[in-house]
């Protein structure tokens, strides 16, 4: 089977902050293992040379990513490769890619995966933009696109429960019959950042949590602002975030700030400490190792979270609000509704030596299933 791999670099100068990239690194190995011909189409290769690489251009901002989908290259790629299966990361451009297919006069299935949803459900089934793709009112337009994407895709993948069914809605609401090409196939762990539970400790005296995800507004960050201030005032807990972006061009600054906003206030919070891994696994690996427990976004969309992978497949137990996969995958004692139940929970980590190794076990366990070849099994499964 010859796949080709349509991968949507959206920072290739912070690629340890692109989780779609990641999750390439991890699976186009492992497909190649299991047997399938793999060219990763990116504006980067992945790490294992046995993956074959067409370099692209990355797209200058989201929404060209979304309505951009380069119709030349996408024709010149295709006549080139062959593919029997075409991976389409961007859900968006699965009706140029079908185009496209249609042109280079290649018979060849779409298999689009749902990294990223432009919406998400409340408890009360209402159907709510995410605000990240809604700049001037772009937001009914993503989800326009993304619905037709649905519907020309062969196959349609997705992390989770959560996320298959909210796809399943949206499509729905949209005119889409998703019908039987829905499969969840959940994102491999980093084989890097994987600790066996017998080498975890409890902590002594004062616990560190770890907050590894994009300070946009969108993610929930002045609600975790709110909360880092009561937890490392009220409980022997200080806190590691990280900053993934680092400097980041004038051009994105001015699409959305806040994340500037909310790094300049958590430096100046005493018992946060702001870090970065400067894109290096190894040092992230080692911040991971020096935690003792995660704190997962706040976003109200959240389908799926590397983060809180990383995390879990350290031994770290992960706490977070009770929304979303968050709440379908977390273990019920370590979701919160409320800052004080959060404090609560953060506390009880710090100071209860049992509590806490036997949440360390349950997260390690969670992951248990997404070692990469797993998930490739599960992904040649779908898209055979």
């Amino acid at each position: 089977m010859r796949v080709l791999y349509l991968l949507n670099v959206s920072n290739s100068s912070q690629l340890s902050a692109d989780s779609g990239f990641t999750f390439a690194d991890m699976l186009a190995p492992a497909l190649t293992d299991a047997g399938a011909e793999v060219t990763v189409a990116s504006p980067v290769p992945v790490g294992d040379t046995r993956v074959h690489f067409a370099p692209t251009t990355s797209p200058s901002t989201k929404y060209r990513a979304r309505f951009d989908p380069g119709m030349d290259a996408l024709v010149t790629l295709i006549r080139d490769r062959r593919p029997d299966v075409v991976v389409a990361n961007q859900i968006e451009a699965a009706p140029a890619i079908r185009a496209a297919l249609l042109e280079a006069g290649v018979d060849a299935l779409i298999a689009g995966y749902c990294h990223y949803l432009p919406f998400s459900f409340t408890d009360s089934g209402v159907l709510e933009l995410d605000p990240a793709m809604n700049d001037r009112d772009l937001g009914r337009s993503v989800l326009l696109a993304f619905a037709a994407g649905l519907g020309v895709c062969d196959r349609v993948l997705v992390h989770s429960s959560t996320a298959a069914s909210w796809t399943t809605a949206a499509a729905a609401r949209t005119g889409v019959d998703l019908g039987d090409k829905l499969y969840i196939v959940p994102a491999p762990r980093d084989v890097r950042l994987v600790r066996d539970p017998a080498d975890i400790t409890p902590p002594e005296g004062r616990a560190t949590g770890f907050y590894n995800h994009r300070l946009y507004e969108h993610y929930g960050t002045a609600r975790f602002t709110q909360l880092a201030r009561r937890i490392v005032a009220d409980v022997p807990v200080r806190l590691t975030v990280m900053d993934l972006f680092g400097t980041r061009s004038p051009e994105r600054i001015r699409l959305d700030p806040s994340p500037e906003r909310y790094l300049e206030e958590l430096v100046t919070t005493d018992g946060v400490t702001v870090a970065s891994d400067r894109g290096d696994r190894v040092r992230y690996r080692n911040l991971l190792a020096g935690a003792h427990f995660g704190i997962a976004p706040f976003r109200p969309g959240c389908p799926w979270s590397m983060s809180v992978i990383d995390c879990q497949a350290m031994g770290l137990p992960v706490i977070g609000p009770r929304t979303g996969w968050l709440a379908e995958h977390i273990a019920d004692e370590l979701l919160f509704d409320t800052d004080e139940q959060a404090v609560q929970i953060a506390e009880r980590l710090a100071t209860d030596a049992e509590f806490y190794l036997l949440h360390a076990k349950r997260a390690y366990a969670s992951t248990a299933d997404l070692t990469p070849a797993l998930v490739a099994a599960r992904y040649l499964e779908a898209i055979k």
